[in-house]
């Protein structure tokens, strides 16, 4: 005789689900969001135009039919809750709103993207819970822009640039403006090899020829 496992709501993962679900149901938006709003909490970033390299991941979005797959999924949390502790006592700003702003200005830097290709959808969030609801999408979606052409959420390094090297999404997007000035990093042609055969897998065979 077998024993039905027990459903624990508070289980972590169940709790990082339930934020994850949250998130999917919410109504596609501009990249950025029109009006600036007071919230920290999980977004997802879509891509529907018609780059090369992620024409099965356009294709999908532009079906509108509720299965969307991310480019990218990401976090905004409250200034001090890295440090540890919550933030109830304070007032959590518009990080939410500043991180998805900050990302459209990345977008509209590359040479090859055009902002107009993206919406967004984000979920505000108790600050606890933040984390591990970004991981749980990670864990769901696979993003491409999380799992293989790393970089895309990365910031000036400041002084002492000319020890970085370039991340794989500034190769295969260039444009920002202090990306340029970094070291060399891999080679196009192989992050362009690993996209096309991390789809391959995501889409099946068809997408490794896109």
């Amino acid at each position: 005789m077998r024993t039905e496992p027990v459903f624990n709501p508070l289980d972590k993962k169940n709790l990082g689900s339930s934020v994850a679900e949250a998130l999917v149901l919410r109504e596609r938006s501009p990249l950025p969001p029109r009006e600036r709003f007071i919230a920290a909490g999980v977004y997802a970033i879509y891509y529907q135009g018609d780059h090369p390299l992620y024409t099965a991941i356009a294709t999908k979005n532009r079906a509108n039919n509720g299965d969307d797959l991310p480019i990218y999924v990401g976090k905004a949390i409250p200034k001090g809750a890295r440090k540890g502790g919550t933030t109830l006592d304070r007032g959590v700003g518009t990080v939410l709103f500043d991180r998805l702003k900050q990302h459209s200005e990345t977008i509209q830097a590359a040479q090859d993207l055009k902002l107009s290709d993206f919406f967004c959808r984000y979920l505000a969030v108790d600050d606890i819970w933040i984390p591990l609801g970004e991981n749980l999408l990670i864990e769901e979606f696979s993003p491409l822009w999380n799992k293989v052409v790393e970089g895309f959420g990365n910031h000036d390094p400041g002084s002492g640039r000319e020890r970085s090297k370039m991340s794989p999404w500034d190769i295969i997007h260039p444009g920002r403006s202090w990306a340029l000035k970094l070291q060399p990093g891999k080679d196009r042609k192989l992050i362009e090899q690993k996209i096309r055969y991390f789809l391959a897998k995501q889409f099946g065979k068809s997408a490794e020829s896109s």
